[in-house]
This record gives structure tokens, sequence and C-alpha cells, in this order.
């Protein structure tokens, strides 16, 4: 029943796979077609979300039942298959996991698997770096169980998918370190966290608001206030049992500092371009100091609104929180000058109050 030739084939464009990590669902689709089944899915060994590689032909199976029911959590196909895939076993089939048909379909799984129109199974073992993964390909009643010929065809998928898989993990994270060192630029603190919380990436502008209310431990971030903290744990939990599908919390997490601003963290989605299921990337923190340590280009707001070398270095302290008064005793100034310096400030940028000149700078930085 399994076309070899369509299969290896489809394996040898695995290379655009690597490339485009929404089309996992096309490639297996192509697998399918070639060895006789109805569908298939990716699975990792220890965690199964809902946002796993899947084809369109089985979603409804998933989405239905496979997870509102928690059958992930007590899938016997990886209770007892898992072990024979570390033993060294390529592919596992039915025939590894049961002693007989009828003992297979007295499972809760199978009975599930049935109202769909489903019934046998192979899953075809493979690595990205320690994880294993396993492509698993379901039959239909008609289309029969897998013989001993079809699995040695399976196998020939096994090494070319983990060289895929790591490969993709390389280039999801290519893909994140571009992200954050673009907002390095913009001179935006950005954090990559995968699902349990791992750090994956971090620019130079996160690293320097590390310190003793920030800080990276076990390659976890961790916040000294405690009610960040426990804001931060429960993000992580979240990032841990839900999928990409559903929407991040929008809410900040505000860590509080004695005698300083605080600090911001806002979370945003990972970018499609680093979405490989095999690197795990789940958010990006973006981190904001609010104690002023932002910089400006006191050059750049000289020649945009041409100020004086002494009004650039105001506007850039006003710019950063500071009041009139504390940046004209960190100039040396008395404040009368300040001021005086201030509404011209004021003329040259066409603005009226404080609050609308930091805003306005703030644009130009």
């Amino acid at each position: 029943m399994v076309d070899l030739r369509r299969l290896d084939d489809v394996t040898a464009r695995l290379g655009d796979v690597v490339l485009d990590p929404s089309t996992w669902p096309s490639f297996m689709d192509e697998v399918c077609a070639a060895v006789g089944a109805t569908g298939a899915a990716m699975l990792q060994s220890d965690i199964r979300t809902e946002d796993i590689p899947r084809t369109d032909s089985i979603t409804e199976y998933f989405t239905k039942t496979y997870f509102p029911h928690n059958l992930h959590l007590t899938d016997i196909r990886a209770a007892r298959g898992v072990p024979l895939m570390h033993a060294g076993v390529d592919v596992i089939t039915d025939a590894d996991l049961f002693e007989s048909e009828a003992e297979m379909l007295r499972d809760p799984l199978y009975a599930t698997l049935g109202e769909f129109g489903l019934k046998w199974f192979a899953a075809v073992g493979f690595h990205s770096g320690p994880a294993l993964w396993a492509l698993t390909i379901q039959r239909s009643p008609r289309e029969g169980l897998f013989d001993a010929d079809e699995i040695k065809a399976l196998r020939r998928v096994s090494a070319p998918l983990t060289e895929a898989a790591t490969l993709s993990a390389v280039v999801g994270r290519s893909a994140l370190s571009g992200i954050t060192s673009a907002l390095d630029l913009i001179q935006v603190a950005a954090i990559a966290v995968g699902r349990f919380g791992t750090v994956i990436g971090m620019n130079s502008q996160a690293e320097s608001c590390l310190g003793h209310d920030l800080a990276i431990r076990n390659n976890r971030l961790t916040l000294l206030d405690r009610q960040a903290n426990a804001d931060l744990t429960r993000l992580i939990d979240q990032l841990a049992h839900s999928s990409d599908l559903h929407p991040l919390p929008s809410s900040p997490i505000v860590v509080r500092r004695i005698d300083k601003r605080p600090i911001v963290i806002q979370i945003q989605q990972v970018p499609p371009a680093a979405r490989s299921p095999f690197l795990g990337a789940r958010a990006i923190l973006l981190i904001r100091d609010l104690e002023g340590s932002a910089a400006f280009d006191q050059a750049l707001l000289a020649a945009t609104f041409e100020l004086t070398p002494a009004q650039a270095r105001l506007a850039t302290r006003l710019a950063r929180g500071d009041s009139v008064e504390a940046a004209a005793q960190e100039a040396g100034v008395a404040l009368a000058t300040a001021r005086n310096q201030l509404k011209t400030i004021f003329q040259k940028t066409g603005t009226h109050r404080q609050a609308e000149l930091v805003a306005l700078l703030h644009r130009v930085k």
C-alpha cells in the first residue's frame, strides 16, 4: 500500500518545510497519500498541546475530543510507545502496544477514534535535540493496520525527520535572534522565553536591565518583587499548558522597587517566522525600566529642532523623567535659566506643555 517513490520524493522536500514551518501539515498530507492513511499529527513525547502540527483531515478529532476530553494526558500510545522509542525502536504500531485487537478497542482513546472513522496507528520516532517527537499516522478501518513491509518503509523517514527538526530549531532560533537584535537597534529590551519559561535569547538592552531586581537564574527570569514574580510564574504556567492559538495576557507585569521607579514587562506573541514547533519559543518579554535610563541622541535632537547644546541637554533630561528643578541642579544652572531655556524649547518644537514635549522627544529618539 506504500508508494516508496512518492514517500522518498516527499522526504526529499523536507528542506522546504524547514524554511517555512507553516507547511508541516502539507508535508504530512503528502506522507499520508504515500502510505495510504487518513491523517497525521506531530506529537512530542512529554507534552502535547493544541497547537501541534496536524493535517486538516484529523483536526476535528483533536479539537473536539482528544484535547477537550484530556486524552492527551492519558494517551496509552504515549505511555507504552515512548519507552520503546527511547529503547531504539524507530516505528511503533498498534501491534507493539496491545496483545490483541479486542484489548485495543477496549481502550477509551480507541473508542473515540472510531467515532471519527479512525482506527489503526503508526508512529515514526525522531529527535530535535534531546526532545523525542513522533510523526503519528492514522488510518481508517478500511485502510487497515500497518504490515511489516509498510513499517520498514516508514523507517526510512525517521532519520530525515530528525535532520529537518534539528535544522528547523536552528532556523527558528536565528529568526528569533534577528527579532531581538532589531529591537536592540531601537533600544527596546527583549527576552525570548520558551514554553517552560526557559530563556531562549535576549538582546544587549535586556542584559543591561539585569541586576538585583531582575535576574536570570537557572536559565529562567526571576523577579525580586514577590507579586511580580508570582505574576510571571502564572504567565509561564499558561505558556506551558496552552497553545499558540490562544492569546497571551495583555496586562503588563509591574516590578516595583524601593527608591526607584518600577520596571514594566509587556508580553508579545512570537512572530510566525520564529514559531518552529521544535524550538518552542512562546513569548517575547519587552522590558521598560522607568527609572529613566532611556538613551537619547542629543545631537539628533539639536539638529532636528535647532536646539543649542544646553537646550538639547535640558530636553534630554526632561525626556528621561527629570523635573526642571532636578535638571537645573544637575546642569549647575539657576532654575530661572532652565525655565527660560524650556520656553525656547517649547517655541522651537511647537509644543506648549512639558508632557507634550516629552511625548514628542520619545518619537525622535
